[in-house]
């Protein structure tokens, strides 16, 4: 203890500061090695004993990618059986997710400013394309798992968005559109049920995917949230049985930009009166009473309002416990902030299987937090009535 104790004194004395943190990392690792090591064996290194269990067999050289920069490591080698040191156990999937890309991006000769710069904040060096397969395998195999794994019991609720991303494709930069839909079951438990990346949000596109989420076995849709793209409209229509809701948020901001700039502030106190109404038909006589008052001066407007009126207060017929969930895609609005603010790190993606192994990796991880929260995103009680499945529909009786 007190050859150690001179030793990082030593070290703090002589490392020049921007090293001190590095080497600091490097000693505290190869100390907790050796204890591991002397644990395994049952004596610590050259000490000869009789309770000695294995040999050792020399180091291997292995480099440690931190956040201080890359720590040299010399792990020790047993001659019978094999020893791993617990602290280089495999970062959490995203990040490895994230590391691929990388990796990847460097073998296959893409040149940007922002992997460069990431490469170098991270402190990392260049990986064998050997390491990079293993590591891409292994995430591909969970991350395919999980997307396609069967969806079983009722989904009242399904809540569908997309964003999109620049890729590589034969040799030219294009944005594509990734997918991602979030639904909550009959036991008010939120899960992420698919996502896909394609050229764009055409109505085929947004059909493939809906009837690809049903063949895995959704089922139980009574309303989709989304944005008022045409394609959901129309692929909603054509593959659930199911109400669209569109979303209030994307609807204000489409009203705020005809009510003009002085006027925005009156319409969007008019229109929110309709939302505060208790009830679905007390919202829609409100909602016609804002139209009518708006019509005189700003006529396209008012005609807006008429359009929208169904689709926006959709969610109105739904109970009144879940209705500050239904109104807008908000749910997924912070998913798809770290969607992005993974994505523009690495900035241009190799190809579309970089794609689906960083964003698959991202939802499988929120997944699993969704599935570990002790509270439900909604009450049993209140969501259980949506169920087709009588015996989930069944009422609580009292004992």
């Amino acid at each position: 203890m007190t050859e150690d104790m001179i030793a990082l004194r030593g070290l703090m004395e002589k490392s020049a500061d921007a090293d001190l943190l590095r080497e600091m990392i490097g000693f505290a690792a190869q100390r907790l090695m050796e204890l591991e090591v002397g644990g395994l064996t049952g004596a610590a290194h050259g000490e000869k004993s009789p309770d000695r269990l294995a040999q050792r067999n020399g180091y291997r050289d292995r480099d440690w990618e931190t956040r201080a920069g890359t720590v040299e490591l010399r792990i020790p080698k047993l001659r019978k059986g094999s020893y791993f040191p617990f602290f280089l156990e495999p970062r959490r999937l995203a990040e490895k997710a994230l590391t691929a890309v990388i990796q990847e991006a460097y073998i296959q000769g893409v040149s940007t400013r922002s992997v460069d710069d990431l490469v170098r904040a991270m402190g990392m060096s260049g990986v064998s394309k050997s390491q990079v397969s293993r590591l891409c395998e292994e995430i591909d195999e969970r991350v395919k798992a999980f997307l396609s794994r069967p969806i079983e019991g009722d989904w009242p609720y399904l809540w569908i968005d997309a964003t999109y991303v620049r890729v590589r494709q034969a040799g030219r930069i294009v944005s594509v559109a990734v997918i991602v839909a979030v639904g909550a079951n009959a036991d008010g438990r939120r899960e992420l049920l698919g996502m896909d990346v394609g050229p764009s949000e055409a109505e085929t596109f947004w059909t493939g995917f809906l009837r690809s989420l049903a063949r895995r076995g959704l089922r139980g849709v009574r309303l989709v949230i989304s944005d008022a793209h045409e394609g959901i409209k129309a692929a909603v229509s054509k593959v659930l049985c199911a109400t669209w809701q569109r979303c209030r948020v994307h609807f204000m901001r489409n009203v705020l930009a005809h009510a003009g700039r002085n006027g925005r502030r009156v319409v969007s106190a008019f229109i929110a009166t309709a939302f505060a109404q208790d009830d679905a038909e007390a919202a829609k006589t409100q909602w016609r009473k804002v139209a009518d008052q708006l019509r005189p001066k700003v006529p396209k407007l008012a005609a807006f309002l008429d359009e929208a009126e169904t689709d926006v207060l959709a969610y109105m017929t739904f109970p009144v416990a879940h209705r500050a969930k239904l109104h807008s895609t908000n749910p997924l609005e912070r998913l798809n902030g770290e969607i992005k603010r993974r994505t523009e790190v690495v900035g241009i993606f190799p190809n579309e299987a970089a794609i689906v192994r960083l964003v698959g990796a991202i939802l499988l991880e929120q997944n699993d937090e969704w599935a570990v929260q002790r509270s439900r995103y909604m009450t049993l009680e209140s969501v259980a009535p949506m169920s087709d499945d009588p015996l989930v529909s069944l009422p609580i009786l009292a004992a």
